[in-house]
């Protein structure tokens, strides 16, 4: 299956952040120097500035920026990119395309319950996209079970979208 180079360049991005530390902490933190993938000098960023002429790389980064997947800053007089909270998203999408799923070792399944108010009817929204991007299924209203391993993922996401409060996870070995 082919990628698009938005969702590698992202997932790509992701993975050079998530390997420097907690992703979630570099998404809700203030920009400053330690947490901003370097411009230039960054091995992802030559990667695909070498593999793309100068233009096809503006382009890419201007779609980027105006989809609302990351920013470009200025810190310290350099120029840095910051990954935001749909490009987060947007690169853990991408994983699955990238990586595949991968049904969990134990057999066992993921079974997601949750309970937001109706005056958060966009953050419900939201939860179900992720659900669905992730590989649940509805096994019925507002219970979403997977057989896949993306607790981890599931996790960041809804510490990301500030959703944990209204949400259950089980793990669990029949339905």
């Amino acid at each position: 299956m082919r990628i698009s180079i938005t969702d590698q360049f992202l997932w790509d991005v992701y993975n050079f952040l998530s390997s420097a530390g907690n992703i979630a902490d570099f998404a809700f933190r203030a920009p400053t120097m330690r947490n901003f993938l370097p411009g230039p000098q960054n091995p992802i960023y030559k990667k695909y500035r070498n593999d793309r002429n100068k233009r096809e790389f503006r382009n890419l980064i201007y779609y980027l920026k105006r989809k609302g997947y990351i920013k470009i800053k200025n810190l310290e007089n350099k120029k840095a990119i910051i990954l935001t909270k749909d490009g987060i998203s947007k690169a853990l999408k991408a994983s699955f395309a990238i990586e595949g799923k991968k049904k969990r070792k134990d057999g066992k399944w993921i079974m997601l319950i949750f309970d937001i108010p109706e005056k958060r009817r966009k953050a419900r929204n939201l939860l179900k996209s992720i659900l669905i991007n992730l590989g649940y299924k509805l096994l019925q209203q507002s219970v979403w079970v997977s057989p896949y391993d993306v607790s981890g993922k599931t996790e960041q996401l809804l510490q990301m979208h500030s959703l944990d409060n209204y949400v259950k996870v089980f793990i669990i070995e029949e339905i």
